[in-house]
């Protein structure tokens, strides 16, 4: 039997990290969005962004690439 979707969201979210210097959320290294090597492994909360120029949630974070962002690092 596969994992329930529970296990499976919590393994996602083990892989997934935060770049310390924009916040972007990805796996690998360096981070796809600005090229930093400063993972960080805990994050709340998760914002995507699809059109940054008119989100006004993107300016008030201050995200200028369509992307998924952590609110804020642990």
């Amino acid at each position: 039997m596969g994992p329930t979707a529970n296990n499976w969201e919590k393994n996602l979210m083990a892989m997934q990290k935060a770049c310390k210097a924009c916040k972007a959320i990805y796996e690998g290294n360096p981070c796809p969005q600005c090229g930093a090597n400063e993972p960080v492994e805990s994050f709340k909360g998760k914002v995507a962004v699809v059109n940054p120029e008119q989100s006004e949630i993107a300016t008030n974070l201050k995200i200028k690439k369509k992307g998924s962002y952590a609110i804020k690092l642990g």
